[in-house]
């Protein structure tokens, strides 16, 4: 009996994972993530913890959607960034502030059902008690400018200044929060040759 075709998310929505060397409008549909929120700074503790558990989670769930002959290609990491201000950006506030909600898209098939299964069998096998903060949500993005940034996750900001001129040349405004999408595994590719998506929902103005 032949086997069904593996599903490639960036394939499947290849116009949302775009990487453009210019800003540009992107129209990203409802997508759904396993989540994990948390606060502090970026590689720590529990950041570190955060992404543990969603690969675990994600590896999981895969695993059993692939017995059951729906296979796919777990995805890269996404992340949401904002600060406690909605007025200030997040990346001018000290780090251990920041807010962030770490993500791993899933296909549309994946249910509570296959979360609780993982997260129990997880337990069951003596992961740590993170993993029952793994959440299934949905992310609706709409229009979007989005940019492709390469070099060290610190000098992102040249970059955003770009979109945010770029929107307001064409009467729009940033509406949502911050989104990054890692292209690149920081632990195998030097800082200077990180490639990460930019991503930030937008709006018109009058």
């Amino acid at each position: 009996m032949a086997t069904a075709a593996k599903i490639d998310i960036y394939r499947q929505f290849r116009s949302e994972y775009i990487t453009p060397k210019k800003p540009s409008l992107v129209n990203v549909q409802p997508a759904r993530y396993l989540t994990f929120t948390g606060r502090g700074e970026p590689g720590g503790v529990a950041f570190q913890s955060a992404i543990g558990a969603l690969y675990n989670v994600a590896f999981t769930v895969k695993m059993a959607r692939k017995f059951t002959g729906q296979d796919y290609t777990v995805c890269k990491l996404e992340g949401l960034w904002w600060a406690d201000d909605p007025t200030q950006c997040f990346a001018s506030q000290p780090r251990e502030t920041w807010n962030w909600k770490l993500m791993i898209r899933v296909p549309s098939f994946v249910d509570e059902g296959d979360l609780k299964a993982a997260v129990e069998k997880l337990l069951a096998k003596g992961k740590p008690h993170e993993i029952s903060d793994v959440k299934l949500e949905v992310l609706d993005e709409g229009a979007c400018l989005q940019i492709l940034h390469v070099g060290p996750y610190d000098q992102e900001s040249a970059t955003m200044v770009r979109l945010q001129a770029f929107a307001e040349q064409n009467r729009m405004e940033f509406h949502g929060l911050h989104h990054e999408i890692y292209l690149s595994d920081p632990r195998r590719v030097a800082p200077e040759k990180l490639r990460t998506i930019l991503r930030i929902p937008v709006r018109r103005t009058a």
